[in-house]
C-alpha cells in the first residue's frame, strides 16, 4: 500500500486501498460509454515467444472496456507476421498488428521519406508512431494506453489503473504515467532511474540552478517508465523521440505543451520486472550504455531550448556533482535493500554509476557537436497538413495485410 504524499506540481494518484480489479473494470465499462479506450503495444517478434507477452495476451484477453487494441510488430518477416497475426488472434477485442517491415508499411514510409516526415531511426519510437498514427485513422478510441510487450509481472489491473484518469469522463487529466517499485523480489532494478536519471537532475538543478523543466521531471516518481496513457487528441502535437530518451522526451513534451494540472502519474503496481539491458560498458552504441547518452543529451536538449549553454567546462562540473549524488544515492539504496531482504551488489552498482558519468560527459560533447541534431519524429499534424490523406493510406494499408495473411 502506497502513501498518500503530493508533491504539488504533478497529481499522484495512490495505490491506497487494493480495490479489486473488478471494480475497477467496473468503473471503466461505464466510463466507455462516454470515452472510447484503446492499448498500444510495441513489440519485436522476437518476444512472442516468451513467456512475459504470452501471460499478457492472456491477461488482455479478459479485459471488458478495450475498444481497440494496436499491436505494433517490429523485425519481422512474411512468415513471421503471419505467425504473430495466429498468436493474436486470440484476443477477443478488436485488434490489429501493424506490420512495419511490411511492402505496404514501408512504402508509405518512403513516401513520408521524401518529404523529410518519416522517422530517421529504427526502434520503438518509430514503431509507437505508427501505432498512434493508426490510432488517429481508426478513430476507435478517445483515451489510449501503451505499455512494452516484455513486463514478467503483468495483470490487468496495471492497465486499468494506467488508463483510469485518462478514461474517467469526470477528471481533467490528459496523460497519466504509470509508477512502481521496480525489482524482481529478490534485488532492486530500475539503475538508470536510481543510478543515473534522478543523481543527475539533482546534478543539474546544482550547476544550472532550479527550473520549472527540472522540477517537473523531478515530480515523477519513475520517469523511465514505460507506461503511459493519453487523450487521443494529445497525440496530434506529440514529437515522439526515436532514440533511448522516448520517456524523457515524452514527459518534456508534455511539460511543453500541457498544464502541469491535466498531468497525474498513478500507481499501477506493487512491483514490476521485466527485461533487462546489458551495461554494455564497451559498447555505447548500445544497452544502458547507449540509453544513459541518449537520456543525457535530451536534458541537455531541452535545457538548452530554455537558453541555458554547455560549455565543456561546465560539463565537467555537471559530471563531477552527478557522480557524489549517485554516490550518495548508492548508501540510500543499500540501505533499503538490507532493511527489504533484497540483494545489493555495490560493486554493480558503482560500475554502473561511473559508466553514468563517463556518458554525462560523453553525451554533453556529442550535443556540444550537433547542437542541432533533433530525434524526434514530426508531430501527425504536421504530417497530415503535408500529406492530407496519409491517415486514410496508413488505415487502408493495415487492413489489406490483415484481410491478406490473416
Amino acid at each position: 500500500m502506497g502513501d498518500f504524499h503530493q508533491n504539488g506540481n504533478i497529481a499522484t494518484l495512490h495505490n491506497l486501498s487494493d480495490r479489486p480489479v473488478e471494480e475497477i473494470e467496473k468503473d471503466l465499462i461505464e466510463f466507455s460509454r462516454y470515452r472510447l479506450m484503446g492499448l498500444v503495444i510495441p513489440s519485436l517478434f522476437s518476444e512472442l515467444q516468451t513467456p512475459a507477452l504470452e501471460k499478457i495476451v492472456s491477461e488482455i484477453s479478459r479485459v471488458p472496456y478495450l475498444n481497440e487494441l494496436v499491436i505494433g510488430l517490429d523485425r519481422a518477416d512474411e512468415s513471421e507476421y503471419r505467425h504473430a497475426l495466429k498468436f493474436f488472434s486470440r484476443l477477443p477485442q478488436h485488434h490489429r498488428v501493424l506490420w512495419n517491415d511490411g511492402p505496404r508499411l514501408r512504402a508509405l514510409d518512403a513516401q513520408l521519406a521524401e518529404k523529410g516526415l518519416s522517422p530517421s531511426h529504427p526502434g520503438k519510437g518509430r514503431n509507437v508512431w505508427y501505432c498512434y498514427g493508426y490510432t488517429l485513422a481508426s478513430g476507435r478510441a478517445d483515451a489510449v494506453a501503451l505499455h512494452d510487450a516484455d513486463i514478467k509481472t503483468y495483470t490487468r489491473e496495471m492497465l486499468a489503473r494506467l488508463i483510469y484518469p485518462v478514461a474517467n469522463p469526470s477528471l481533467s487529466f490528459d496523460f497519466s504515467k504509470g509508477y512502481y517499485a521496480r525489482s524482481d523480489g529478490s534485488s532492486l532494478g530500475g539503475r538508470v532511474t536510481r543510478l543515473l536519471v534522478t543523481p543527475l537532475i539533482l546534478a543539474l538543478r546544482v550547476v544550472c540552478g532550479r527550473n520549472d523543466y527540472l522540477d517537473f521531471l523531478h515530480s515523477f516518481r519513475y520517469p523511465l517508465a514505460g507506461e503511459f496513457a493519453l487523450r487521443r487528441d494529445v497525440i496530434n502535437d506529440l514529437r515522439i523521440p526515436t532514440d533511448w530518451g522516448l520517456e524523457i522526451g515524452v514527459l518534456s513534451e508534455m511539460h511543453r505543451n500541457h498544464s502541469t494540472n491535466r498531468l497525474c502519474q498513478v500507481d499501477i503496481a506493487d512491483s514490476y520486472d521485466h527485461k533487462h539491458q546489458d551495461l554494455s560498458p564497451e559498447d555505447a552504441s548500445t544497452g544502458l550504455s547507449k540509453m544513459s547518452i541518449d537520456i543525457a543529451k535530451a536534458m541537455y536538449r531541452k535545457l538548452a531550448i530554455q537558453g541555458e549553454t554547455f560549455s565543456i567546462d561546465k560539463v565537467r562540473t555537471i559530471k563531477a556533482t552527478y557522480y557524489r549524488v549517485a554516490l550518495d544515492f548508492i548508501e540510500l539504496f543499500e540501505a533499503d535493500a538490507a532493511m527489504n531482504g533484497l540483494t545489493f551488489n555495490r560493486h554493480g552498482e558503482e560500475e554502473a554509476v561511473e559508466l553514468f558519468a563517463a556518458n554525462v560527459v560523453k553525451a554533453g560533447a556529442e550535443f556540444r557537436e550537433t547542437p542541432m541534431d533533433t530525434p524526434f519524429i514530426p508531430p501527425w499534424n504536421r504530417v497530415i497538413s503535408a500529406v492530407p490523406g496519409v491517415l486514410q493510406q496508413l488505415h487502408e494499408a493495415v487492413e489489406l495485410d490483415m484481410e491478406e495473411y490473416g
